[in-house]
């Protein structure tokens, strides 16, 4: 394996005198290291091939989970590494055992199937070895500072992007790039219209800020980025999604590194979001259950970060100017600009880092539709890439590397292999067939430790980022979309074209999306029947002990597919979302000044651009309608603004904002949204996760999804025969 990027300090400070000798001595020695490689693989492979009887199989296997367990308990990320062995033994001896000793089929229905769910297999596996790779041992690099000198700080152009989004999503990242805490001769800002619109020209011109256009849209966001890159100069580009608030920090955090490594050529902070996507909206779990990018920005990337891997995610991100205009400006050759962009300036053998501070945040998709076109774009983009500058080929990139980098785009074809996993036991349950040419008990001791090895390794690397199971969920409802996607991208890379995600928008009232849900519920329903089905088997082969067993084994395997299917059903039954303008939970202190005089210091529970919510003390009540002035603090200044009593509840108020100049708008943000701690402390108070844990959390979602699909269709029907014309019924009435 390749060795970290130089500039790149492991967490524990520097490292002792002996240490440093062994490094220079030892694994700099590619001799050494290649034999002590090879002898690792050799032992590994007589682990995974030695053959055990039944129960000598059994007795590994539970000693082996046994003493993960016993690992599992122990801090540090050396017990983490023993986890990570462990399951990497336990998959190996099952994907050996799969493939030279169940794959012997007889008829060609066992074949057809049998091929299918072990190249499934074999995928998972090998992403799973990936995975353990990619984020074993992840930096977690902090913060280099600036010089204390500012006229030593370099330039920097801000860039903003936005096509068709309405001006209020795009009002609170422009005012949060004025808080900047940087000098405003070094900093110059720029709002990239490519909708070209009045509004935007005007807006820009009142707050001071630049109003940059072209007269095309080729290449979409990344033409955007590079026609704006010809008309600025700042050493640096700080680039922001239109949504994606900046804090008032962004800069300071992140410079630091450039000025220390004069390779770096890419910064990358976390995308944050303070509105909850589809899932966590639909599923109740918002700030409960970690989201589906959180994974990839808390743990992938800091992973990366390590093999200097990092990828460009096209926002909440510095790029430095003379490296990006190295290698022609942002790539356009994909619609995922910003991973191609990255992978071209390693291969030139610059550097990328990755801070995991969130330093901006913004708004996640509304919709579940709006959320999956979102990720078929990135699907076909990470596949176009794979085919037209693949990371396993080309100069350029050391091993490490092309590993992280073929992990992120194999991702994406999961698409086959989960829609294998869901209809795999159907195979049996309906025509018979014997996908693994095994009996049901040697099935289990060899695939249960794999899968359980799997489960506690990857719940100890990920709790925070990721709770089990949850990855099924996300994986089934996204499987059926982007397939083809990824297929067609395969075959011809040029196929598809950009979209943009739509962000702001509300739900006007709860409904359940049939057209979006339909593949899953077929999913659903195909399980249903083969569960049926076997239990029919099941009474029609009560004597054959071993066809019963097979059938159990088959059933549980459903029953489990029904069940993520049912969370899947359930992530498609859209919530209303009235507000616009999501509320973000923070206490901060604020001061009250009613129209009486009468001043009262309390704490604020969330905010939105509308408003505050503020906790009163005990026994104090506010009218509604009063009108109060709130005041909020950054550092010792005071911000008035005008607002009235919205709602009142015990303990607690309500304040609707009155009209607020530009002025007041840009003040309001500077003191929340932009605030250096606004995305501190987001995960605090979260159940930490357990594999039974995440699992029951799970199931409870599916059930409780079937049995919505249920109510929906009984609402639906009734809401039919309600609409149906009269005269449509009398006419039925007379014949």
């Amino acid at each position: 394996m390749s060795s970290p990027a130089s500039s790149r300090e492991p967490e524990g400070g520097e490292p002792s005198r002996f240490e440093r000798f062994i490094e220079a001595n030892f694994w700099n020695s590619r001799i050494v290291t290649g034999l002590v490689t090879l002898l690792a693989l050799y032992m590994l492979y007589f682990v995974f091939t030695v053959p055990l009887e039944f129960y000598q199989q059994l007795t590994f296997a539970t000693l082996c989970f046994v003493l993960a367990l016993m690992f599992r308990r122990l801090p540090g990320r050396y017990a983490t590494m023993v986890m990570i062995m462990l399951s990497i033994v336990a998959s190996g001896r099952y994907m050996y055992w799969r493939l030279t000793e169940t794959t012997g089929w007889e008829q060609p229905l066992d074949a057809a199937w049998g091929l299918l769910l072990v190249s499934a297999e074999v995928y998972a596996t090998l992403v799973l070895m990936l995975g353990y790779f990619q984020t074993a041992w992840p930096l977690k690099r902090k913060p280099m500072p600036l010089p204390a000198n500012r006229d030593e700080w370099p330039t920097v152009d801000v860039f903003i992007p936005t096509y068709n989004e309405p001006l209020a999503v795009v009002k609170p990242t422009v005012y949060a790039a004025l808080a900047l805490d940087y000098p405003a001769d070094k900093m110059s800002i720029h709002v990239l219209d490519d909708g070209r619109r009045p509004e935007f020209k005007a807006f820009c011109e009142e707050v001071g800020v630049n109003w940059t256009i072209r007269t095309h849209n080729r290449h979409a966001k990344a033409g955007n980025i590079n026609e704006a890159m010809k008309i600025t100069s700042g050493e640096y580009l700080a680039i922001f999604d239109c949504d994606h608030i900046p804090t008032r920090s962004f800069l300071q955090i992140g410079l630091g590194w450039f000025l220390r490594d004069k390779l770096l050529s890419m910064l990358q902070t976390p995308h944050h979001f303070f509105s909850a996507d589809p899932f966590e909206r639909n599923l109740g779990t918002f700030r409960k259950v970690p989201n589906e990018g959180e994974l990839f920005y808390g743990l992938v990337q800091d992973g990366n970060d390590l093999w200097n891997a990092t990828f460009f995610c096209g926002s909440c991100a510095l790029l430095r100017r003379s490296m990006v205009e190295e290698i022609g400006g942002i790539a356009v050759e994909t619609v995922t600009e910003d991973a191609h962009t990255a992978l071209k300036l390693h291969r030139l053998g610059y550097t990328t880092a990755y801070l995991a501070i969130p330093q901006a945040a913004g708004l996640a998709t509304e919709s579940l539709s709006g959320h999956i076109g979102q990720r078929i774009r990135w699907a076909r983009g990470m596949t176009q890439i794979f085919r037209i500058d693949n990371p396993l080929t080309g100069k350029g990139l050391k091993i490490g590397q092309r590993l992280c980098y073929l992990n992120a785009m194999m991702h994406f074809f999961y698409g086959v292999p989960r829609l294998v996993f869901l209809t795999a036991p159907l195979s049996y349950l309906f025509f018979g067939a014997h996908v693994i040419e095994a009996a049901a008990s040697t099935i289990a001791i060899y695939a249960l430790p794999h899968m359980m090895h799997a489960s506690i390794t990857n719940s100890r690397m990920q709790r925070m980022f990721r709770h089990s199971f949850w990855a099924e969920v996300y994986e089934s409802v996204l499987a059926s979309y982007i397939t083809a996607p990824t297929l067609l991208a395969l075959i011809n890379p040029k196929l598809g074209k950009f979209n943009v995600t739509a962000k702001g928008g509300v739900i006007e009232k709860s409904y359940f999306d049939w057209s979006i849900s339909r593949p899953y519920l077929f999913l659903l329903l195909l399980n249903l029947l083969g569960f049926l089905a076997g239990l029919v088997h099941i009474y029609l082969n009560w004597h054959v002990r071993s066809i019963v067993e097979t059938t159990l084994l088959n059933l549980a395997w459903t029953s489990y597919n029904m069940l993520i299917l049912g969370a899947s059903v359930a992530a498609a039954s859209e919530r209303r979302q009235i507000r616009a303008v999501p509320r973000v939970a923070m206490k901060m202190p604020v001061m009250l000044k009613f129209s009486t005089g009468r001043t009262l210091a309390c704490e604020t529970i969330d905010y939105s651009e509308g408003g505050v919510g503020v906790a009163l003390p005990s026994m104090i009540e506010v009218p509604m309608q009063e009108p109060v002035t709130v005041s909020l603090f950054r550092g010792d200044e005071e911000y008035a603004f005008p607002a009235t009593v919205s709602f009142t509840g015990p303990g607690r108020v309500g304040l609707r904002f009155s009209s607020l100049s530009p002025e007041q708008e840009y003040e309001f943000v500077k003191t929340t949204f932009a605030r250096a701690d606004a995305w501190t402390g987001w995960a605090e108070g979260r159940e930490t996760d357990t594999p039974l844990r995440g699992l029951s959390h799970v199931l409870r979602v599916g059930v409780r999804g079937i049995a919505g699909l249920f109510e929906h269709l009984y609402d639906d029907l009734r809401s039919s025969i309600k609409s149906r014309p009269a005269d449509v019924k009398k006419l039925k009435t007379k014949d």
